[in-house]
């Protein structure tokens, strides 16, 4: 996992995105294995890399740690999010003397550093929230706490992007709600992931993958057109930043970006060939 998270990082750095993000498993399952990539990641790359931290399984003086070593590293991005609870453990509770929620680990990177902080944001509403105006309660309450951005989770239908961005500016939140694109490269994962986050999968889109269980590059074409269409439909409305969910497979969102024009800049190195 971490070397296919190291092809990715390479491959990828050549279209220069504003930021590229690493979540605790990628290249292993602790704090200390995602802080020794990032760290990696800003030693050796042009990237910018923004560190997820979370709420579970800490204290606050032990996240407070972590952060200030992100500091110390040079990192000054954070991703600020509540986390999951482990599956085994049932519904999520907060760690005794850890931070409870998203905003209350804003509020402590805040404390820590001048950090830029990206934050979770529902178009269809999290999951466990009661409705979606306490969801939308919870969004406000992490830009107080010092916030400057919200990543959405993935959708598929640009109206639902478009319904939420009316109902977050009429809130009076203005920091920027960057669109999360999922390019799907398995329609049965994409699912259950969705599943578990409230998102909604349209039918026509089970209808472009039926068949093709054991056509992978027949599913890779139908991810690009499927995506590519979607962030076109999101700039027709004024969205200008996206956020791609790669899960470490570089190939396809390098493809979309190429259909949608974003491209290395002139006389950069080539990308590194596509791992077959």
């Amino acid at each position: 996992m971490e070397a296919r998270l190291w092809e990715t990082v390479e491959r990828l750095a050549p279209l220069a995105p504003r930021f590229v993000s690493v979540t605790y498993g990628a290249g292993g399952t602790t704090r200390e294995r995602t802080h020794a990539t990032v760290a990696r990641i800003r030693r050796e790359t042009t990237l910018e890399p923004a560190a997820h931290l979370t709420c579970v399984g800490a204290t606050r003086d032990e996240i407070d740690a972590v952060a200030r070593q992100y500091w110390d590293a040079g990192i000054r991005h954070v991703v600020a999010l509540r986390g999951d609870a482990p599956a085994d453990s049932g519904a999520y509770a907060p760690h005794p003397g850890g931070y409870g929620f998203a905003a209350d680990l804003v509020a402590g990177l805040r404390r820590v550093g001048d950090f830029e902080v990206t934050v979770a944001a529902y178009p269809e509403t999290h999951p466990e929230a009661p409705d979606a105006a306490t969801d939308l309660d919870n969004l406000r309450r992490k830009i107080d706490a010092g916030a400057t951005r919200a990543i959405t989770q993935f959708f598929f239908d640009p109206a639902v992007y478009f319904r939420f961005r009316d109902r977050v500016r009429a809130a009076g939140i203005t920091v920027p709600i960057v669109a999360g694109i999922l390019p799907v490269t398995n329609f049965g994962q994409v699912c259950k992931f969705a599943g578990a986050c409230g998102a909604a999968v349209p039918d026509w889109l089970g209808q472009q993958f039926e068949g093709l269980d054991r056509d992978p590059e027949t599913r890779r074409l139908v991810a690009a057109t499927v995506a590519a269409e979607q962030v076109r439909a999101l700039q027709a409305g004024g969205v200008r930043e996206f956020h791609f969910y790669t899960l470490n497979r570089a190939d396809l969102s390098f493809a979309i970006c190429h259909i949608l024009g974003v491209r290395p800049p002139a006389g950069s190195p080539p990308a590194p060939e596509a791992t077959p």
